[in-house]
């Protein structure tokens, strides 16, 4: 066993248990979570402290600056990477987040289509007129699959998915492999709660995050072209607080907002995950360490 990947819906706990994986089988984290890729995108994603991380080595935190886009692809590349190094070193790697595309990439065989700049433009103008939220009901009538992979404010990846569906013919989602034996033969291991008490806990979560300065941070990102990229300003909580500060509603219904948007996440994370059958479910209640290092020992 040379991989273990953690991974659930938001507010479950993954970052913790990752860190207690890791100490127990002396390994290493390497981050799975699209928007902890970003530097100064910390409170916001509940990015784990360095103290929080107790000595254990985490990788791909903060490699992206919030002006640069995303690429499913490039992380795809740079955590095989990462997992390749740590293997030569004897080491565990414990692929934590919630982006379940990204995971995927990691772990299955998947290959990524090119472009083409006249179908990206054009898709992109749309955008630009319509909005995200048209182009996702239109990629949701399609793809249904695939438009619960992207967050309907995610207009870059939308764009893609319609791309990728024009370019090749096929929807979107059958560019997903088969499911088949996970890649270094990880072991996949998910962390859910019943839906009331991780509800509970995002909205407690979503208040620590305000009063431990999210709009502050907000503010400082903005200083440093938050604005302008166009995977970073769409991060759930960011672009709430964007628009309070742009006079569109105040902080108090940002932070309600916040906590919808988060809850509508997690039911796009549960349906994607829940179709993948070799994920182990652990309870998330309580401290699930015990039982997680019996499936990984197996």
């Amino acid at each position: 066993m040379n991989v273990v990947a953690v991974l659930g819906p938001t507010a479950t706990g993954k970052s913790d248990l990752g860190v207690a994986l890791a100490r127990e089988l002396g390994g290493e984290v390497v981050n799975a979570d699209a928007m902890q890729l970003y530097r100064g995108m910390d409170i916001g994603t509940a990015k784990l402290a360095v103290d929080e991380r107790q000595g254990v080595p985490h990788h791909l935190l903060d490699v992206l600056e919030v002006t640069e886009t995303a690429s499913v692809a490039a992380f795809q590349r740079d955590a095989r990477a990462v997992i390749e190094r740590l293997r030569a070193a004897g080491r565990v790697a414990v692929l934590v987040g919630g982006s379940a595309l990204y995971l995927r990439a990691v772990l299955d065989e998947m290959t990524f289509p090119g472009t083409d700049a006249e179908v990206r433009g054009r898709l992109e103008a749309e955008l630009a007129e319509a909005g995200p939220a048209a182009l996702h009901r239109r990629l949701a009538e399609r793809d249904p699959a695939a438009a619960l992979a992207v967050l309907p404010s995610n207009g870059r990846r939308i764009v893609r998915a319609l791309e990728v569906m024009e370019i090749t013919g096929q929807p979107f989602s059958a560019q997903l492999p088969e499911l088949g034996e996970p890649r270094y033969g990880a072991v996949l291991l998910g962390l859910d709660l019943d839906t009331d008490t991780l509800d509970r806990r995002i909205g407690e979560r979503v208040t620590r995050m305000f009063e431990a300065g999210l709009v502050d941070e907000v503010r400082g990102l903005l200083d440093r072209g938050l604005r302008d990229g166009r995977t970073a300003s769409r991060a759930v909580g960011y672009q709430q607080v964007v628009a309070a500060l742009d006079g569109r509603y105040d902080l108090g219904e940002a932070a309600e907002d916040t906590a919808r948007a988060t809850r509508r996440l997690v039911r796009r994370q549960r349906a994607w995950f829940r179709r993948d059958p070799r994920i182990r479910w652990l309870d998330a209640s309580g401290v699930p360490l015990r039982a997680a290092l019996e499936l990984v020992r197996g």
